[in-house]
């Protein structure tokens, strides 16, 4: 009798050739772990049932480090050894933390403003990669001993981890460096949003265009995406990296402090301890309150002093009223990036713990003239969206099989002559993706060519942040505009970018993995994007200005050059014509008269016919100089 081989459904028909793969959700309050199982993603559990896991770490006076409920159940009393929402450090300085007056951690000042930031802890200094790496390492076991990696029933091979569409640059690196700590390989960075709007295109079968609405722990993203025939394209991509569900517990606090300063004209401020506790409190009254019309908030603080408040609903929708309309600002850019009107929007996703409170829901709703999708868990639904991707990243794929075309948030260019920017990738550009552009020489015999990478939307480098630097030696010595190099810009689908810088004679390259110590702060994204639009006609003066400038000074060099090798070949009066206009050139170059500039330049050109004349002339004569006639007629 022969045997068939049967196989569980979206499985391949070898079980043991299946490959093991995971989703990660590495949020500012919660993380999750997820997998493809019998061609279904699911979230797993830990022993006790969570499939939430306390994105909190404590460093423990034995040198063990507790992370998870276990960890969140001490923070009142351990505050400054027990980290939460270390998301929100990520690929920071200790400069971007503006308000550090609530957050009762032991930052460690530096005598470099832009180093990464470190925490002092029991176990020593700790960084946020070094935290986010311990609970990476906390859902890699979860997921290893759920899928019987501990008994040799595979490998892990990998995983998928999400992150804010709005992180940049050094916010990503520094993911991908917790998890290579954490002992992960990362098949890949997938966008919240993203992997939020893989999850309901495959559970839902839907086509069309979709907002997704991201609202998590500690950031908030929006991005408009189209599903057409299996292809996710991402029309734009905005948010806010400093700005989620921490915001709405820091207003509780806030609000209970002021009612404690009416009762006791004495109230001294709060040390660590106490700072934690009522921070813990101000969260749950916030989780109650989504389905309640009233929070008591009550807690006895370490002088013995009583609190017992009680917060109704409509008090929180009015203490957070602006923080709901802080969402929608970029909400309406994203919208006017893409180009599309809200009877164009086929469905809007919620995604994220704080998309749980009622004055979010009903902001949306009124916004966009429809109800919100909340089908999925929003909790969840990174975290399933990451396993999906992950399952196809290592082969396991089916006819269902999405294309993801994610998009970059920020213009990425480099730094030209006058200091002005030239925009290789523009933002909402989709990714992967490279650009070339061929630059030359300014001066004569230049042999080397510094680049400086930029990124952000206004026209002067003086208005964007710098990302890198570095050289091309060895050019060939030519005169000025001679050589050509042909600098590449590389972003990978996780949004990391590389640039390389080629001089095509010699074919000598320099390259350079854009890695910065540190990443934007949401108020400089938020002036970047903001000023490119009201500052562009501003932008287009300066522009103009520096190109004119530049061109003076070329022009002014080119002729000074020609005048001290052939100055004979014209009069003393020619030569002191040229000489004035030169004068008067460098005198408009000092102003900011950019039309008067290029009139200058242009009298300097007509000063200088004859002598251009006269200098081709003795040119020919030179050529021909010893010549036969007939023979160069022949």
């Amino acid at each position: 009798m022969a045997l068939l081989q049967i196989s569980e459904p979206g499985q391949s028909a070898a079980p043991h050739q299946h490959k093991l793969a995971i989703g990660i959700d590495l949020g500012t309050t919660n993380s999750l772990v997820a997998t493809v199982k019998s061609g279904m993603a699911t979230v797993l559990q830990d022993e006790h049932g969570h499939a939430l896991l306390p994105s909190v770490v404590r460093y423990m006076p034995d040198g063990s480090v507790q992370v998870g409920h276990e960890a969140q159940a001490q923070q009142s009393h351990d505050p400054a050894n027990t980290i939460a929402s270390a998301k929100r450090f990520m690929g920071r300085s200790l400069k971007d933390i503006a308000d550090r007056a609530h957050i009762p951690y032991h930052f460690v000042d530096s005598a470099d403003a832009n180093k990464l930031l470190q925490l002092q802890t029991r176990a020593g200094l700790r960084t946020p990669v070094e935290i986010s790496a311990d609970i990476l390492k906390t859902l890699k076991m979860r997921a290893e001993k759920s899928l019987g990696v501990d008994n040799g029933r595979g490998e892990l091979l990998g995983a998928v981890i999400t992150v804010p569409a709005y992180f940049d640059d050094a916010q990503r690196q520094a993911t991908k460096d917790a998890a290579r700590l954490a002992g992960l390989t990362v098949l890949r960075l997938l966008n919240e949003p993203t992997a939020a709007a893989v999850a309901y295109g495959l559970d839902n079968a839907a086509e069309g265009t979709f907002v997704i609405y991201d609202l998590g722990g500690g950031t908030f993203d929006v991005s408009i995406l189209k599903l057409t025939k299996g292809v996710f394209e991402v029309l734009a991509t905005n948010g806010d990296s400093a700005l989620g569900g921490d915001d709405f517990d820091h207003r509780i606090y806030c609000w209970v402090l002021d009612k404690i300063r009416e009762s006791d004209s004495h109230f001294s401020p709060l040390n660590e301890q106490d700072t934690r506790l009522l921070l813990t409190k101000s969260r749950q009254a916030k989780e109650w309150l989504t389905d309640n019309h009233e929070a008591q908030i009550v807690c006895r603080l370490s002088n013995g002093s009583l609190v017992d408040v009680m917060l109704s609903a409509q008090q929180f929708v009015a203490l957070t009223q602006q923080l709901v309309l802080k969402t929608l600002t970029p909400t309406r850019k994203a919208m006017r990036d893409a180009n599309l009107e809200l009877t164009q929007i086929n469905g809007v996703v919620l995604v994220g713990g704080a998309t749980r409170m009622p004055q979010v829901r009903q902001a949306v709703e009124d916004y966009f003239k429809q109800t919100p999708l909340t089908n999925l868990d929003p909790d969840k639904v990174v975290a399933l969206g990451a396993a999906i991707q992950a399952n196809a990243l290592v082969g396991n794929r089916s006819d269902n099989d999405l294309l993801l075309l994610d998009v970059t948030p920020l213009s990425l260019g480099l730094e030209t002559m006058g200091g002005l920017v030239e925009k290789i990738i523009p933002r909402n550009s989709t990714l992967p993706v490279a650009r070339a552009q061929d630059f030359t020489t300014y001066q004569d015999g230049q042999t080397a060519m510094s680049i400086q990478v930029v990124q952000g939307e206004r026209e002067l480098v003086a208005d964007c942040r710098s990302l890198a630097r570095f050289e091309l030696r060895g050019i060939p010595a030519m005169a000025a505009g001679a050589a050509r190099i042909r600098v590449t810009f590389q972003v990978d689908a996780d949004g990391l970018l590389s640039v390389s810088a080629r001089e095509q004679a010699t074919g000598i390259e320099a390259h350079v993995l854009v890695k910065p110590s540190y990443g934007l702060t949401e108020d400089e994204i938020t002036y970047m994007l903001k000023s490119s639009f009201g500052s562009a006609e501003a932008d287009k003066k300066a522009r103009m200005l520096a190109e004119a400038r530049v061109n003076a000074g070329a022009i002014i060099s080119a002729v000074n050059i020609a005048l001290n090798q052939d100055g004979a070949l014209i009069t003393a009066a020619e030569k002191q014509a040229i000489e004035a206009e030169i004068e008067t050139l460098q005198t408009l170059s000092q102003n900011d008269d950019a039309l008067a500039i290029n009139q200058g330049v242009d009298k300097l050109n007509h000063a200088t016919e004859a002598f251009a004349a006269a200098r081709m002339n003795a040119s020919v004569q030179r050529a021909l100089n010893g010549k036969n006639l007939d023979a160069i007629n022949l």
